[in-house]
């Protein structure tokens, strides 16, 4: 049996703790706990480029709770949105997290969140998954579950959870280019012509007819928990913030535009981390081929869809610069993101020229 993490946590960064005393009156109010004079112990997860997560140990429970992070934009941190999602995905997706209770009060710790369960099991960060020493044959069995879920994710019957109007599918594709776009601008700290370039191309050769299901919209190796390390099963998939009905193959796109391998150069493979780059990984070109066979979909456009994640990933790290950059996060991680956002801008518009989504420089 490999090692039972969920994520490496690590004492809570000054600036966002948790007040104590109203979250164990929050916690018996919604008997969650006993005694609200119970010793309660909040470390916060490493991992991650998004919204706060903390585990809390009281009464011999574990609990996370999740709330958005400081002087961030509501869009893409709407916890109301994310409990709502796991909790309908419950009944008919075994792999979410069963998340507890939802508030809005923001008395208690200053923001919305939600309390989930705990998911033991592993989570495949590039730390974690070179302390486990993955062998090549191992990968092709992780490569393969991970695959088999992002597939099963996209059969859900979104109706029978009652998620049938999460979103507006049938513009779905317009109005991603458009918003990430207006994105991007809004949060622009350096002058990026590649990025001009990319919002151009995007705007001019998008999909006009899709298909549209459930999406996840930030599905890697570490997003999700493998139950063990035999690797054929997930128990839990994490991260549901941005879970919407849209195209599939936007969703693949922003999981390729993470899919580092060993093939990329050096700048690639230090700009976008990923366990993806170690030896029994598929290239990207590969998981298109998988996916293309597991699903039954034909992937027209693929450089459009490829081009869209890695512009997607670029807004996402450029928006937490700009927050790392005005101060309303003191994250040491987050320094170097307008490096990673201009990284994506390049990649994707060699992409385009190149017109492959491998062997890119």
């Amino acid at each position: 049996m490999g090692t039972k993490i969920y994520m490496n946590t690590k004492p809570v960064r000054k600036g966002e703790e948790l007040n104590h005393i109203n979250l164990k009156k929050f916690l018996l109010e919604n008997d969650l706990i006993a005694d609200n004079q119970s010793q309660l112990q909040v470390q916060q997860f490493a991992n991650g480029f998004s919204n706060l997560t903390y585990l809390l140990t009281i009464e011999n429970k574990e609990y996370v709770l999740r709330r958005p992070p400081f002087a961030a934009p509501k869009r893409g941190h709407d916890m109301s949105r994310e409990y709502k999602v796991i909790s309908k995905l419950n009944a008919v997706f075994n792999k979410t997290p069963i998340a507890y209770i939802y508030t809005e009060d923001t008395d208690i710790i200053a923001a919305p969140f939600y309390i989930m369960s705990k998911v033991e099991g592993i989570i495949l960060t590039p730390r974690e998954a070179h302390k486990l020493q993955i062998t090549p044959q191992e990968f092709k069995t992780i490569s393969d579950t991970w695959l088999n879920t992002f597939v099963a994710l996209h059969t859900i019957d979104y109706k029978a959870a009652g998620l049938e109007n999460l979103g507006r599918p049938e513009t779905y594709v317009e109005r991603q280019v458009s918003n990430w776009s207006k994105q991007y601008l809004a949060a622009a700290t350096d002058n990026v012509p590649t990025a001009e370039k990319v919002m151009k191309w995007m705007a001019k050769n998008q999909p006009k007819s899709f298909d549209y299901t459930i999406i996840h919209n930030d599905f890697k190796y570490d997003n999700v928990v493998f139950k063990d390390d035999k690797w054929k099963e997930i128990g839990a998939i994490l991260d549901w913030e941005m879970c919407t009905l849209g195209d599939p193959l936007m969703d693949l796109g922003t999981s390729l535009g993470y899919w580092t391998t060993s093939a990329d150069p050096d700048f690639m493979k230090q700009g976008l981390q990923s366990p993806t780059v170690m030896e029994g990984n598929p290239s990207r070109s590969e998981i298109v081929q998988q996916y293309a066979v597991k699903s039954g979909r034909n992937i027209d456009n693929l450089i459009f869809y490829y081009a869209y994640g890695l512009f997607k990933i670029a807004v996402i790290a450029q928006q937490i610069y700009y927050r790392y950059k005005h101060g309303h996060t003191s994250d040491p991680k987050f320094a170097e993101l307008n490096k990673a956002s201009q990284l994506c801008c390049k990649t994707a518009w060699e992409a385009i020229q190149k017109n492959q989504i491998d062997n890119l420089f």
